[in-house]
């Protein structure tokens, strides 16, 4: 499915997006753009992946503008950049909403402009009855997924849930140690 394919990793430097375009490589997509925002992140993972394939483009979700830029000639996006940490989410709420929810719609919107075949948005097991302020934001993010399909029936999204991932950045599992 991926092989010979272009495919946009948004949040591509985080762990689980580390791992994804790893494994994307193996599968032979054709290329493969890392979307975040995070420079440092971007050299380091360069350094790391030395693949003629690899593109780095430093944006942000909340960016509609640059979004929809960086989808051109794309055939599949994950999406997977969020506030994820919890406390930082109930502490900064508007934050977490700009990411989450509208980074998501961003996401979206940009994918269908540019007539993406598929957006797939990685979420949280916290979507499922949320109790906090990031389970929220992804419940919300997955139900604008499902509705984008509602609206345009030439880009596909899905919602594939995730639980906690140990070792991940800010992974319970580093608190336990420390």
């Amino acid at each position: 499915m991926f092989q010979d394919a272009v495919i946009l990793v948004a949040g591509g430097t985080g762990s689980c997006g580390t791992e994804l375009v790893r494994k994307l490589l193996e599968l032979k997509a054709k290329k493969i753009i890392v979307f975040s925002r995070n420079e440092t992140s971007h050299v380091q993972m360069k350094r790391m992946m030395e693949d003629p394939r690899l593109s780095f483009c430093i944006g942000d979700i909340r960016d509609r503008e640059a979004l929809i830029k960086s989808r051109k000639g794309v055939d599949y996006v994950f999406h997977l950049a969020a506030l994820k940490h919890v406390p930082v989410c109930e502490e900064q709420p508007l934050e977490a909403l700009k990411t989450n929810v509208i980074g998501t719609q961003n996401v979206i919107e940009a994918a269908i402009i540019n007539k993406v075949k598929k957006v797939i948005n990685i979420s949280t097991d916290k979507a499922a009855n949320p109790i906090n302020f990031y389970g929220m934001t992804k419940a919300i993010a997955e139900k604008l997924t499902v509705y984008a399909n509602k609206i345009c029936s030439q880009t596909k999204s899905i919602n594939v849930r995730s639980g906690n991932i140990l070792g991940t950045n800010g992974s319970v599992l580093q608190l336990f140690k420390d």
